[in-house]
């Protein structure tokens, strides 16, 4: 891992809580895609956050941040990035990232921000591997949550290998997709993910059920599902 200074390039408020951060670092710098970096608050602070850039992008670095009252965590992260314009951040972290050592289709499931982790792995799928089998889902309480979704379905557009599936919790009545949690989403779409590498990132109890019921509901290979939160669960 390397502390990096970084310049904070811009701060677009993309939702009334969710906030796209760009970073510029002072030096060259090396990651996988699915990892995390760690904005450093001070020596024995450090608070994590998924790169939603990928690692072919050496220009800047690319974070998605939920931050509001809610989450007094994340808000001070941001008020630093605000009033001081510069940040310091330990890069990298995390073993979830994407394995390239195949083929096998790939099921990408992000709720809320955690998109950030599931859009690394995907721009760097389709760029690495274009033809290869991806489905994303993800879910938000509200469609306003899914903040990115037109970014998505213009992928789709260009990848017909791409299954672009919103999930909205509490949906509108006009609102016309799927609705209810990623995870059910993901079992009705699934008679079985045996041949799948499945990537998750989202709250610890949606990690567990998800790792849970794939298995021994679908039969996933504990071993090619991927998320952070299995290094705690």
């Amino acid at each position: 891992m390397t502390i990096l200074s970084c310049t904070v390039t811009s701060v677009e408020a993309i939702t009334d809580t969710v906030y796209r951060v760009r970073l510029v670092p002072e030096a060259p710098f090396s990651f996988k895609a699915g990892q995390y970096l760690m904005v450093v608050m001070d020596e024995r602070d450090k608070r994590p956050f998924s790169l939603a850039s990928t690692p072919m992008q050496q220009d800047y670095i690319e974070l998605h941040i939920g931050a509001s009252e809610l989450n007094l965590y994340a808000m001070a992260v941001m008020d630093r990035i605000l009033k001081e314009q510069a940040i310091s951040v330990d890069i990298p972290h995390g073993d979830a990232w994407l394995r390239e050592d195949g083929s096998r289709p790939l099921v990408l499931i992000a709720g809320g921000t955690g998109f950030s982790y599931a859009r690394s792995i995907l721009l760097t799928a389709l760029e690495q591997q274009p033809n290869r089998e991806v489905s994303i889902y993800w879910g938000g309480r509200e469609l306003k949550h899914l903040y990115d979704l037109s970014e998505l379905e213009a992928l789709s557009l260009r990848h017909p290998n791409l299954n672009v599936i919103p999930v909205v919790e509490q949906p509108e009545v006009e609102w016309r997709g799927r609705s209810g949690t990623v995870l059910s989403a993901v079992l009705q779409d699934f008679g079985s993910l045996a041949e799948h590498d499945i990537y998750i990132a989202g709250r610890f109890e949606m990690a567990k059920i998800a790792r849970e019921r794939f298995c021994a509901e679908r039969g996933a290979q504990e071993a090619r599902m991927f998320g952070d939160a299995f290094s705690f669960i």
